[in-house]
């Protein structure tokens, strides 16, 4: 019986080291509404091609500020990434994308050169300081959900059971989004 459970362990542990080296699909809005909106977005871009394995990426999108109207209006893109990170270091990445980008932060939700969230990280639901995974608040925004139905109308919220299709569906009028059809590549 030892034995066995001594063997057990064993393959357990080796299963548990190959599944740390698995590789994650993760989807990321990036919003821009200062300086050159869509250089800002090919840049952040071009920055998470380095560091991941790009999967998709949407078109443009021109949208009306949320929350904090008083500002420009935005340009959005969705990305779909391919990562073997966990949650917590993909934030530490995109935050530090950001921060290498000039990002400042003066005011919560206020004009910035760009910004970066994680929508979905495969089937996780995390809830900790400073990362909440799904993104608490994405399916409430159109600006998130339409480039995100554009290149992955099945990506699965966790929380709520349904696709980001659903979700769009789902989502009231409002929130002005234009899609300008070229892409944040």
């Amino acid at each position: 019986m030892i034995l066995l459970r001594g063997q057990f362990l064993v393959a357990f542990d080796a299963v548990r080291t190959d599944t740390t080296k698995m590789r994650q699909v993760a989807y990321l809005s990036l919003g821009s509404n200062t300086g050159d909106r869509a250089a800002n977005l090919r840049t952040a871009t071009a920055q998470l091609r380095q560091a991941e394995s790009l999967l998709a990426v949407s078109s443009l999108y021109e949208t009306q500020p949320v929350d904090v109207l008083n500002q420009p209006w935005f340009l959005n893109c969705v990305v779909a990434i391919e990562t073997s990170k966990t949650p917590r270091a993909l934030l530490t990445s995109v935050l530090s994308i950001e921060s290498a980008m000039g990002r400042l932060r003066f005011r919560d939700k206020g004009p910035r050169n760009i910004d970066i969230d994680i929508l979905i990280f495969a089937d996780s639901v995390l809830d900790e300081p400073g990362l909440q995974i799904p993104h608490p608040a994405m399916h409430e925004r159109r600006f998130v959900l339409e480039p995100l139905v554009e290149i992955a109308p099945e990506a699965f919220h966790p929380v709520l059971k349904k696709t980001a299709q659903e979700l769009l569906a789902a989502l009231g009028p409002g929130q002005t989004v234009r899609r300008l059809g070229q892409s944040g590549e």
